[in-house]
């Protein structure tokens, strides 16, 4: 697992990457309420707002951590955004394959980002 300073984690599958977000930055945003999910087949440059989440006391962009194309979506938190409250390291949010030459070495490890949050 490898973690975004925006409190993503990613998790290397095959030749793609599932992104989510932490349980640190699912206990700041609250309740989520509803969340809008990328079109599968749509290619991102890394720092693309792709995802938009809407909590009872915010609404927070997800960016593309890498620059790639979307392969698939958890249409599951359209119909049940608090899976991300219960449980942030299951529900997923995309799956990625990175555009040639990404590099996952640049991101935080656990430690890292335990640091970060504190």
């Amino acid at each position: 697992m490898k973690y975004t300073e925006d409190h993503e984690w990613l998790r290397p599958e095959g030749d793609e990457i599932v992104v989510g977000i932490t349980a640190h930055a699912s206990e700041q945003l609250g309740d989520v309420v509803f969340i809008e999910l990328p079109e599968v087949g749509r290619e991102v440059a890394a720092g693309e707002e792709i995802v938009v989440i809407e909590s009872v006391k915010a609404a927070s962009d997800i960016v593309a951590p890498v620059a790639g194309t979307i392969t698939a979506v958890n249409e599951a938190l359209a119909d049940a955004p608090g899976d991300v409250n219960a449980d942030a390291m299951a529900a997923w949010f995309f799956r990625i394959k990175p555009a040639d030459g990404v590099d996952l070495a640049g991101f935080m490890d656990e430690a890292g980002y335990q640091a970060l949050i504190g």
